[in-house]
């Protein structure tokens, strides 16, 4: 049998493109945070992760054009051996002290960091219990653990209570949750987990990719926003969202920090965040501390579309974030009012299982705190028309 045979039996991206329904891989040729361009035409962007607008913001890009002047491209190793720099370990203390945790530690992204932690901490005799909504990196980092997978309905805290009676009292457990969940847009029961997790003996990982730079009182995450820092065991946070950059981090107790330090594969095997990313995340993370009306205009907007999209009749399912699903069901309908939005001026995301359920494939709606009203209300105009002609409202 080839290992190729697959590859060649895979038609459906094909198909897709010749019939014009493909709405992956954009090759967009510039832009700005809210608007980008294919082929001269503008879309409004209201697909990205970039919540805060900051991947254009001039300290952000100055700090990265100082940096390449004095560190050059790149360290071509890992931190582990010649990748570090003085500049990664004062972004570590940085990071640290802005979640609340005694120590830090930056993977080249966010990937990485759950696919390293987990499997480090974890072992064939542990438990981990995660929610079915848990983003994919977790999933690898559990798979990559060798240890026992649990699963509980999303944010249901009388199942994850029965999941974890179920463990052995002398087994070690991790509890893995998203802070934010990226494709339904809500919040974990983080106070509920925290009490379940400690009567039950167990650790507490938080996903915070979607938090960093939305929740909490400066935006240090979901942890900090039910002021809960000190029952949270691990703080997960990427640089791709709100720092709008690439990378990643984990925050914890020093020691455990130090473990990971030197046993992590994707830590130790993997070449440096480059110098000019580590200092745009570093501005990027004086702009977040500095400029909270970016974030309180974040909300604003994501309250206002929730709300106007509810008023249409669309199905936004349990978002109450500035990620705001669009749940249409079936996978063509979703490609077809994907297609008409983009020819309209507006991109979004087409998002089918199974990054989703089955049957509640969706566009996904996210948006940035400088997206201004005339913006919005263009969007919700297309949305709505669109959505009437093709019956979905």
């Amino acid at each position: 049998m080839d290992i190729f045979e697959k590859c060649y039996k895979f038609q459906d991206a094909r198909i897709a493109k010749e019939q014009g329904y493909y709405p992956y891989f954009i090759p967009f040729s510039g832009g700005d945070d809210n608007v980008m361009i294919f082929n001269g035409s503008a879309k409004i962007m209201i697909g990205s992760n970039n919540y805060l607008g900051l991947t254009h913001h001039p300290k952000v890009i100055e700090a990265a054009k100082n940096a390449l002047e004095e560190y050059g491209t790149g360290r071509t190793g890992s931190r582990f051996l010649n990748g570090t720099l003085d500049i990664h370990e004062e972004f570590e203390q940085e990071l640290a002290e802005f979640v609340g945790k005694e120590s830090a530690l930056i993977f080249s992204t966010g990937y990485l960091v759950n696919l390293g932690v987990i499997s480090t901490i974890l072992g064939k005799n542990d438990f981990t219990v995660i929610d079915k909504l848990d983003h994919a990196s977790i999933i690898d980092g559990c798979l990559l653990s060798h240890s026992k997978i649990m699963r509980y309905k999303h944010n249901d805290m009388n199942d994850l209570e029965k999941v974890l009676s179920k463990i052995p009292d002398m087994s070690g457990a991790l509890v893995i949750v998203d802070g934010v969940f990226s494709m339904e847009g809500d919040i974990v029961k983080l106070p509920e987990i925290c009490r379940i997790v400690k009567d039950n003996g167990g650790r507490l990982m938080v996903d915070d990719a979607h938090s960093i730079g939305v929740l909490g009182p400066n935006g240090n995450g979901t942890a900090a926003h039910f002021g809960l820092t000190n029952k949270v065991d691990f703080t997960m946070g990427t640089f791709s969202k709100s720092f709008g950059a690439v990378g990643g981090f984990i925050a914890s107790e020093t020691d455990v920090i130090d473990y990971i330090k030197h046993h992590t594969r994707s830590f130790i095997f993997t070449a440096s965040l480059p110098p000019s990313v580590v200092a745009s995340t570093r501005a990027a993370l004086q702009i977040i501390k500095e400029e909270p009306e970016r974030r309180e205009r974040l909300l604003e907007i994501g309250n206002y579309m929730r709300t106007e999209f509810k008023k249409m009749g669309f199905d936004t399912s349990t978002s109450e974030t500035p990620i705001i699903p669009i749940v249409i069901g079936e996978n063509l309908k979703t490609f077809t009012f994907w297609k008409m939005l983009f020819e309209a001026g507006v991109y979004t995301n087409a998002i089918i299982s199974p990054a989703v359920p089955s049957n509640s494939a969706r566009l996904r709606t996210s948006y940035i705190a400088t997206h201004t009203q005339d913006q919005l209300d263009f969007v919700l105009e297309k949305f709505y028309k669109i959505g009437k002609n093709l019956s979905v409202i």
